[in-house]
């Protein structure tokens, strides 16, 4: 008897822990629900980008990723972002897309403009910059490079 109850408690202990850590991974991968407003950015490219991927105003997070969509029209990738509801973004605000570091990982950057008027729910950023392909340029100097001979 006194074994069973020893194990028992043991058990309770490693279930808490377990509660414990994923409690803490849920806290540090930041997956809480995206509650902010949202609005719409169209790229040519997503350049790597996935949902919940960060979104910053100067090197500061200020809101998430939330969707990734094709335009049936345009065939343009539209990138759904929310945005924390205490930063008015204005309304002639640029987007890009911005690798992280060397290593990989990438971010949607807002580059605020100057008008007065602020952007709502549902607004569209159509002033948009697609990422830089680091493969693409080394295959244009390679190949320039070549031609030049």
């Amino acid at each position: 008897m006194q074994r069973n109850t020893m194990e028992i408690v043991m058990g309770v202990i490693v279930l808490l822990a377990a509660l414990g850590f994923v409690s803490l991974a849920y806290e540090a991968a930041n997956l809480k629900g995206a509650n902010g407003y949202e609005i719409v950015a169209e790229f040519g490219s997503t350049g790597g980008l996935s949902a919940g991927d960060d979104v910053r105003i100067s090197g500061i997070k200020v809101g998430r990723i939330t969707r990734q969509e094709l335009d049936p029209v345009t065939y343009a990738a539209r990138i759904t972002i929310s945005i924390d509801p205490a930063i008015k973004v204005p309304s002639d605000t640029s987007a890009r897309i911005t690798a992280a570091s060397l290593l990989g990982g990438n971010y949607l950057e807002l580059m605020p403009g100057a008008e007065e008027t602020m952007m709502r729910a549902g607004d569209i950023i159509y002033d948009t910059r697609d990422p830089i392909s680091l493969t693409d340029l080394l295959g244009k100097a390679v190949f320039s490079a070549g031609d030049a001979k």
